[in-house]
């Protein structure tokens, strides 16, 4: 199956799914450009399917609100969060405020039993077959060894 089509399925049915308002819009304005190209570059050449893969993912915050994930892979016996970032959006353009805010959700997300990979968008472009490398690496060790395969 292409890309294009395993994709346009798995979006299908990630709209068909019981979803808050939040999610809802999200979905709605379609996958960002980086969060598109990571799963072209690194999670479909990969595992060849998006089995278990969800997209803005929504997770309660420490302040009672709700805040999202790129993607979500949650297969006992792990939550994975794997978060797609751009240096202006991450890093050039946030104040003070933000960038405290950043680390203060990951904290809560470890906290909170997630594992956590994120990738560059610069390094989905540039070196996707290592962003691919590296999250194989992650599965063979979670999931791999009879604990479950991906």
């Amino acid at each position: 199956m292409t890309f294009q089509n395993a994709y346009q399925q798995w979006l299908d049915r990630q709209v068909a799914e019981p979803l808050s308002e939040g999610q809802q819009h999200r979905l709605a304005e379609g996958h960002g450009h980086a969060e598109r190209m990571f799963l072209q570059q690194i999670w479909y050449p990969a595992f060849r399917h998006f089995d278990g893969l969800h997209a803005e993912y929504e997770i309660a915050d420490f302040k009672d609100g709700s805040r999202y994930l790129d993607f979500a892979f949650v297969r006992e016996p792990i939550k994975l969060a794997i978060e797609i970032d751009g240096y202006d959006t991450h890093l050039g353009k946030a104040n003070r405020w933000q960038f405290s805010d950043n680390l203060m959700r990951q904290n809560h997300l470890v906290i909170d039993g997630w594992h956590i990979l994120r990738f560059s968008y610069d390094d989905i472009t540039s070196r996707p077959r290592m962003c691919e490398q590296l999250l194989q690496q992650y599965m063979g060790c979670w999931l791999g060894s009879g604990r479950g395969m991906l």
